[in-house]
């Protein structure tokens, strides 16, 4: 199967894989606004890449569709529907805590709707389709709240 590049580090595969789809035959393939939205977030994503020292970025979970957004649980109004968002990590550069706050001066010229630290495994970056409202975000087993945890060793 061919390879779709989005952006010279991103392709279409990775922001649409999803082993919840494989698993049940469901399409993941997004059309129309939705795709005009990978590209976007492909786009921002180089950026981050860059801010990240140029380090590889390895994405967990990009667009979903209506179908795989139910399956794996997510949020009925989650960005992910949308393509305006991504979850990933950067091993490269750090653990996801070390990327949220690399990250967190850097959201308005990135136009980031939504950072989260989610459960100290991943990181949540979306997009909104207007104004960004900034927010930056920890979820873990104690629920949701503002803002990320101070790094070890350093103030945040």
């Amino acid at each position: 199967m061919p390879t779709t590049m989005l952006t010279p580090h991103f392709t279409l595969e990775e922001f649409t894989a999803s082993q919840t789809a494989s698993r049940l035959g469901i399409s993941n393939i997004p059309t129309g606004q939705a795709m005009d939205n990978v590209k976007r977030t492909a786009e921002t994503m180089e950026r981050v890449r860059e801010l990240l020292g140029g380090k590889p970025i390895l994405i967990s979970s990009g667009y979903r569709s209506p179908e795989v957004n139910r399956a794996v649980g997510g949020a009925a109004n989650s960005a992910h529907l949308s393509g305006l968002a991504v979850d990933f990590t950067c091993p490269g550069f750090g653990d996801p805590l070390d990327i949220c706050h690399a990250l967190e001066a850097r959201l308005q010229d990135l136009r980031v709707d939504q950072l989260i630290y989610e459960f100290s495994s991943w990181v949540h970056l979306g997009l909104a389709a207007g104004d960004p409202r900034l927010m930056m975000l920890t979820i873990d087993s104690s629920g949701t709240r503002w803002g990320f945890p101070a790094l070890e060793g350093g103030t945040a």
